[in-house]
């Protein structure tokens, strides 16, 4: 099956979307991230404006060992 993304444009648009799927028993899935967070992560990522952490050596990937 595939998987779709949708981008309501107003409150009335996301309403309906959810009664459809509700109504067709589709499963629907919402994400815990606010969509302005979501959207600074992906521009930073693009700029390479981040520092990925080693979950394993916290202070030696911050160069703080």
């Amino acid at each position: 099956m595939e998987t779709l993304i949708m981008h309501p444009q107003s409150k009335d648009q996301l309403l309906a979307l959810k009664a459809i799927a509700k109504a067709w028993k589709i499963s629907v899935e919402t994400s815990p991230y606010n969509p302005d967070f979501v959207a600074m992560v992906k521009k930073a990522e693009k700029r390479g404006n981040y520092k990925e952490i080693d979950p394993t050596d916290i202070w030696g990937s911050l160069g703080l060992k």
